[in-house]
């Protein structure tokens, strides 16, 4: 094994630290980085929890003073979360910005599938046992975005004359997108809960990546181009970007 590998690699270190904030007690998941410089400390906002990253030579100890130095931060971060929003029968979901209610069809054959009743509400009706209603509603919404955003990158690659090569769905919690300069795109299903132009936007800025693989003026000036309601969707995600965090989570 190289000497770098040996820095970093802690097969018996704990993942979590349990530290005391006041009266509470908060479990920080720790991370080893290799390219880590310092301690750092992050809140991931879908899973709630804080996570600190250690440097490769750094100690247990010295993490524990870290996070407790920084409890404070710690608690009103995650004291300061949206309420959490779990995918279960009668809950309001905004598919496409547009709020639909989860309805439990037991009964009924079929996995998830989206529905306008005469009065106008729209409803995402799931199929089987109630044990099946959160993972199924996250299966349908991870195919939804994936289709959306494979189409939106598709007409932009054309736009653009470059190649999307392949199209990964996650749930990022530090960025919304990524791209490598293989043509290889990442989104987070989560996009598919904000305005569609949102979404779009986001397509637009990673296959911008292609061409610019970079946020210099002339990248921005690329995706200004091609997708007209880029400072509209900016300010969008500025604003209620974190929200859609809430989802499919529980406190």
């Amino acid at each position: 094994m190289a000497f770098r590998a040996l820095l970093y690699r802690r097969p018996t270190e704990p993942r979590t630290l349990a530290v005391k904030i006041g009266s509470a007690i908060y479990a920080v998941q720790l991370r080893r980085h290799r390219r880590a410089r310092r301690y750092t400390l992050r809140i991931h906002p879908s899973r709630r929890e804080a996570i600190l990253t250690m440097p490769p030579r750094g100690n247990l100890s010295d993490a524990r003073e870290f996070a407790e130095r920084h409890g404070a931060w710690i608690a009103a971060r995650l004291g300061g979360l949206p309420k959490a929003v779990p995918f279960a029968a009668g809950t309001l979901l905004p598919l496409r910005h547009v709020s639909h209610k989860i309805v439990h069809r037991a009964g009924e054959r079929g996995t998830v599938w989206a529905e306008t009743r005469d009065s106008g509400e729209k409803i995402l009706c799931v199929a089987g046992g109630v044990e099946h209603v959160e993972r199924r509603v996250l299966d349908f919404l991870k195919r939804e975005a994936r289709r959306e955003l494979t189409r939106v990158s598709n007409h932009y690659a054309e736009m653009l004359g470059v190649k999307v090569t392949r199209i990964s769905i996650r749930d990022q919690s530090s960025r919304w997108g990524s791209c490598t300069s293989a043509g290889a795109l990442s989104f987070s299903w989560r996009l598919i809960l904000a305005p569609p132009y949102v979404l779009d936007y986001l397509a637009a800025h990673e296959v911008a990546h292609l061409v610019e693989m970079n946020h210099s003026p002339r990248f921005w000036r690329v995706v200004g181009r091609i997708c007209p309601h880029t400072e509209r969707a900016k300010k969008w995600l500025d604003v209620h970007g974190n929200n859609l965090h809430r989802y499919g989570v529980r406190d």
